[in-house]
């Protein structure tokens, strides 16, 4: 059955200001021009879009310290800047639907790449990942053949898989997206099995967040948000701003 959801009314609403960041590319920044641009800014028009609401909504950008403040002191009405949905920050906020997640992925060499089911194959093999992260307790967990080798920085672990040293890598499926795109890899590598999403692990994703006691303004988010994925439009802004998928 089709998840159907009512458009919240607001035709009282005077002003929508989405807050959020100049230094978060590709989510939000500023380009050659100084212009603010990035995923968020047109998902944000594009929410507007959706609503109807496009003459009172507005994009501001302040430092991550800021928006906080911002928000409570009554400067905007939602926060669009990269916020995980977690324990804590459910007491701060009341979110939207996520409108991202960010999923574990492996990168192995193209020559020796495995495809799924990966479980079994991984026994034995070396696998990069970072020191204490959500990535390496997941990695322990799921694929418990597999012999992590820890790093504390991605730039060393990556650069192992390159050159052959390890197996495969395991990660941020966005970090690792732009590696594979990027000159730092050579053109070595690629995805292998997945994408995995835990959020037991990994947390809910991102979502746009608001005050409390403005938790209509959520669900004319969550409104919104299902109307762009389901005519194309996130698919879309996904592509423009990740061109090397990461699920």
């Amino acid at each position: 059955m089709k998840e159907r959801l009512p458009k919240p009314p607001l035709s009282n609403l005077q002003r929508l200001r989405f807050l959020t960041t100049v230094d978060f590319p590709p989510f939000s920044y500023l380009d050659a021009s100084g212009r603010l641009t990035g995923f968020h800014v047109d998902l944000a028009r594009r929410i507007c879009g959706e609503l109807a609401i496009a003459d009172v909504c507005q994009i501001q950008a302040l430092p991550w310290s800021e928006l906080d403040a911002a928000l409570e002191g009554g400067q905007g009405e939602a926060i669009l800047a990269g916020i995980a949905v977690t324990p804590e920050s459910r007491g701060k906020y009341a979110f939207s639907r996520s409108y991202m997640q960010f999923p574990a992925r492996f990168v192995m060499r193209k020559a020796s790449a495995l495809s799924e089911p990966l479980h079994d194959q991984l026994a034995g093999k070396f696998i990069g990942v970072i020191a204490g992260s959500a990535h390496e307790r997941m990695l322990r967990a799921y694929f418990d053949g597999a012999i992590p080798i820890t790093y504390n920085r991605d730039e060393a672990m990556l650069e192992e898989v390159r050159a052959g040293r390890l197996d495969g890598a395991f990660g941020d499926g966005m970090r690792l997206a732009f590696w594979l795109s990027g000159t730092d890899s050579a053109s070595c590598c690629r995805f292998a099995g997945g994408p995995y999403l835990a959020p037991e692990y990994l947390g809910a994703g991102l979502a746009i967040a608001v005050r409390p006691e403005n938790a209509v303004l959520a669900d004319a988010f969550n409104f919104a948000l299902h109307q762009i994925q389901v005519n194309g439009a996130f698919a879309e802004l996904y592509l423009r701003y990740f061109p090397l998928g990461f699920y």
